[in-house]
């Protein structure tokens, strides 16, 4: 008899995609803080999009991410054999045998593709993990790191996307834990990407529309 899924009150206002201005000016400060901005309209440009930058030359790890599946990147990337997928390459790996080989080719891989849990309209990017795993490449074992983001994440400052990931993003992603894996998720980390001094390394794909979580 499996566990009953335990649900958190999730705060829907969060769910809300942010007005065209708020994305605007995310933009414009993830340019002003050394990031590489876009902004589509909808998660099939960004697909279409990400597709034509990313390279065909480079191993590319894929971080877990509602966003990337959703708006078919994950597939996309993985599975298409266009792309030198990471998790391609594992795949018949015993990951359990093989950790500290499965923690340092993820750690340091050409490139890091994911999402984040809030951006701010000052250029901040915020990402809550359980493991960790996707901080380390997302801070700077990736030479090159790429961000879809859906407009529900903009939000205003950082202490509104400390709020976030509290009331909606944890408890969203605690339940997809409990689907996927049988077992609660936690806040154990929190990277603030704030800067990038390295031109052309961080590339954020802004989404007008919500998607992801």
């Amino acid at each position: 008899m499996t566990d009953p899924i335990v649900e958190l009150a999730v705060d829907e206002s969060f769910a809300l995609p942010a007005a065209p201005d708020q994305v605007e000016r995310a933009a414009d400060s993830l340019r002003r803080n050394g990031f590489t901005a876009h902004i589509v309209d909808t998660a099939e440009d960004a697909r279409t999009l990400v597709s034509e930058l990313l390279p065909t030359d480079k191993t590319i790890f894929t971080a877990t991410s509602e966003t990337l599946r959703l708006s078919g990147l994950e597939e996309t990337i993985n599975s298409s054999g266009t792309f030198r997928s990471l998790r391609a390459e594992q795949s018949d790996w015993d990951l359990s045998a093989r950790h500290d080989d499965v923690r340092v080719t993820r750690s340091a891989p050409e490139v890091v593709i994911g999402s984040v849990h809030a951006v701010t309209e000052d250029g901040k990017l915020v990402t809550a993990s359980a493991s960790g795993s996707q901080l380390a490449p997302y801070a700077s074992g990736a030479a090159r790191a790429v961000w879809v983001i859906g407009a529900q994440k903009v939000v205003p400052d950082l202490a509104a996307a400390l709020h976030r990931i509290e009331t909606y993003s944890y408890p969203k992603e605690d339940v997809r834990a409990q689907h996927a894996y049988g077992v609660r998720s936690t806040i154990s980390k929190i990277l603030i990407n704030g800067r990038e001094l390295v031109p052309g390394r961080g590339t954020v794909v802004l989404i007008r529309e919500a998607i992801g979580f």
